[in-house]
């Protein structure tokens, strides 16, 4: 049975309502730790040879909102500022959800077959049919950055429980 590629849409924009609210109860958490933010984001990170909050964070926002533009053939919004505090990160998931938003159905059926090609280590270009980079490779690729972000800020004592993650809305 072949997947609606626009109900991925909505998937995306809850993955991003989750990441803005994880994101917000690490900051009260880190506050009351006395953390500052840009210690939170840069430097809380699950073992050391990951990377920290903030690139998954940038992850999460950026597939998120490129990922589907690209299946409907739209130009791929800019990244995420590097340099984004809390507050910033918020703002641009609800700008990310608000591009996702403004799709349509029509942009997207009758893509499945368009071919999507993308780097895997900046070297190695792959080429999929849209229906199998979206709902495998890309929604996969998501999840793991989100589920990462939530590890990290579980590992240092943020009170998250799976609820957390439908909290982008059921």
């Amino acid at each position: 049975m072949a997947a609606d590629l626009f109900t991925f849409i909505d998937l995306y924009s809850r993955a991003l309502g989750t990441a803005s609210h994880i994101l917000a109860k690490g900051a009260e958490h880190a506050a009351g730790l006395g953390v500052t933010e840009g210690e939170m984001l840069d430097e809380w990170r699950l073992i050391d040879d990951m990377q920290p909050l903030r690139f998954q964070l940038n992850v999460v926002g950026n597939f998120a909102q490129q990922w589907p533009a690209r299946v409907a053939g739209l130009p791929e919004p800019a990244d995420f500022a590097e340099d984004l505090d809390v507050a910033g990160y918020r703002q641009a998931f609800e700008g990310a959800r608000a591009f996702l938003a403004s799709i349509t159905p029509e942009q997207v059926v009758g893509r499945e077959e368009a071919p999507v090609t993308f780097a895997i280590g900046g070297t190695n270009n792959v080429t999929l049919p849209a229906r199998r980079w979206l709902t495998v490779f890309a929604t996969t690729n998501l999840y793991f950055h989100l589920n990462t972000a939530y590890g990290i800020l579980r590992s240092k004592g943020v009170p998250l429980g799976k609820v957390d993650l439908f909290s982008g809305g059921l």
